[in-house]
């Protein structure tokens, strides 16, 4: 590992921590860092107490021990660096800075896409994104789903932005191809908790409050076009819950395409998620002007909407 991204600390146990497990002695001595990470430099014998390596956390410390310790970076410190890489950019000002995400982009790091993120990206797009929390990141889309993001460039216009989505202000429409023929009214708004699968816990259900914890979710559905095997809809959110369009459509019977955690299948070429999102209406927080983005459909949905016998023309702004 490259030594600038090691510390070497040397410190002597005090008698507050006489007699202490080591683990729990390091988490005193170095603060900075969870007792779980300390616990697994220990073990890969990282820690020395009075010259020696010990690799048990459980090892008891003495008074005056001397205790050193090689400090690592963690996947986690690293993530927060530029990275440079394309990000199309379809409106910006001094306040904020509208994206098309491409599928397959991670927004945001997390275990197991430690780097490589937009949010990476985004810091080495803008040196302002660095003054920002989570480099103006307001709301996500999931890894696979295409399509408009809005992220602030100042922490007043963050702030504002997260205050317009929690009052629901944020107009956000989705494009989504599901399997089977629709069969009930349209538009159809379906309002059902979302939450933990309690069955597996890598998944989102729709869950009753009464007796699971959850949030409260409501999505309107527009039938575009269908075909006996599939259709296209157009999903307005009215909350933002973690795989809310997923779990709803689902849930109705009606998989994504593509989507295996929730039922769909791969249909007319489609090898991710069926999921655009292709709409986002605002008032812009600080300058109030009415902001009204529309992006099309990406070339893969728009080659399976062609394969599955479908059709779609995007409204026009004055619709």
């Amino acid at each position: 590992m490259d030594t600038a991204e090691e510390e070497v600390r040397l410190s002597q146990v005090p008698v507050t921590l006489h007699g202490q497990r080591l683990d729990r002695a390091l988490a005193q001595l170095v603060p900075e860092f969870s007792r779980n990470y300390l616990q697994q430099l220990i073990e890969q014998g990282d820690v020395l107490v009075d010259g020696r390596v010990t690799t048990k956390p459980s090892t008891k410390v003495r008074l005056g021990h001397a205790v050193q310790v090689t400090l690592r970076a963690t996947p986690q410190s690293r993530a927060f660096v530029p990275e440079a890489m394309p990000i199309e950019v379809v409106y910006e000002d001094a306040h904020l800075r509208v994206i098309h995400k491409p599928a397959g982009l991670v927004v945001h790091p997390a275990p197991g896409n430690w780097q490589g993120t937009l949010l990476n990206g985004l810091l080495a797009l803008d040196p302002m994104a660095a003054d920002v929390p989570r480099a103006g990141i307001v709301h996500r889309l999931d890894k696979d789903t295409s399509g408009l993001m809005v992220v602030a460039r100042t922490r007043q216009a963050m702030d504002a932005l997260v205050h317009k989505i929690a009052a629901r202000e944020v107009h956000r429409q989705y494009l989504a191809l599901a399997h089977k023929a629709w069969t009930g009214p349209s538009p159809h708004t379906i309002e059902a908790a979302i939450g933990r699968d309690p069955a597996n816990r890598l998944r989102m259900a729709v869950v009753d409050l009464s007796h699971q914890s959850g949030k409260t979710a409501a999505t309107t559905i527009d039938v575009l076009d269908q075909t006996d095997r599939v259709c296209l809809v157009q999903c307005t959110l009215h909350t933002g819950r973690t795989h809310q369009i997923r779990v709803h459509m689902a849930h109705l019977g009606h998989p994504l395409l593509a989507d295996a955690v929730y039922g769909g299948v791969k249909l007319g070429g489609m090898a991710r998620q069926a999921l655009h999102a292709w709409h986002l209406a605002f008032e812009h927080p600080i300058t109030a002007e009415a902001i009204d983005l529309r992006i099309p459909l990406p070339e893969d949905m728009a080659q399976a909407v062609s394969e599955l016998g479908l059709s779609y023309n995007a409204p026009s702004r004055g619709d």
